[in-house]
């Protein structure tokens, strides 16, 4: 009987390094992926459908809202997007561990329907650093940087809301202790279900 898989919640303030430690993350583990989310937003010439999003009308989104069809969910700059509880279960029943990339918010709105889950934040080194590499992306004005410095402060402040806390001062150790931190619960006593049989000969 293959064991569930595992959920888990990542998230880390714009800048953190985040989506870039997924990434590694993915090619360095089998049996994980990252859920990919509804949303209502336009597809952009470069996303696949089904790869980057699931892209919906409101109307579906807001029939799937009524349904209780998302873990979590929420509107973002006139746009909704969510979570699908059948795409997450149904990775999980099949042994898949699942990575959601979400905010504090939707951390609240996912803990509160499954309770099992693995939350992770990412912290920056510092907020010099963090603003060093927000300016780096090169793609935002001085405004927009300072409102990102913000919401990035008001992000953090709810990290002790996460089981864990990781630290991208260097990208490889970060990578590292992710590493450890999936493998880890892969071991816990929850998810032997695909060693009943030696357990079974062990304990006779």
């Amino acid at each position: 009987m293959t064991s569930k898989g595992q959920l888990f919640i990542i998230s880390a303030p714009s800048g953190a390094g985040k989506t870039s430690l997924v990434k590694a993350l993915l090619n360095s583990l089998t049996l994980l992926e990252v859920s990919v989310s509804y949303t209502t937003r336009k597809q952009r010439f470069s996303e696949q459908a089904g790869q980057d999003y699931n892209f919906i009308t409101t109307t579906e989104f807001e029939s799937m809202v009524r349904d209780g069809g998302f873990l979590e969910h929420a509107e973002v700059f006139g746009n909704y997007y969510g979570t699908s509880t059948a795409l997450v279960e149904n990775k999980l029943n099949n042994g898949v561990d699942v990575i959601l990339e979400i905010d504090w918010q939707g951390a609240q709105q996912v803990r509160r329907a499954m309770q099992n889950c693995c939350s992770i934040f990412i912290l920056p080194p510092s907020k010099q650093v963090l603003e060093e590499r927000l300016r780096g992306r090169g793609q935002d004005s001085e405004d927009v940087i300072a409102q990102r410095m913000q919401a990035a402060v008001d992000e953090m402040s709810h990290y002790v809301e996460y089981d864990f806390v990781v630290i991208n001062d260097d990208f490889d150790t970060a990578l590292q202790q992710l590493n450890c931190l999936i493998k880890s619960q892969r071991l816990a006593t929850n998810r032997i279900n695909d060693k009943q049989k030696l357990i079974k000969e062990l304990l006779n």
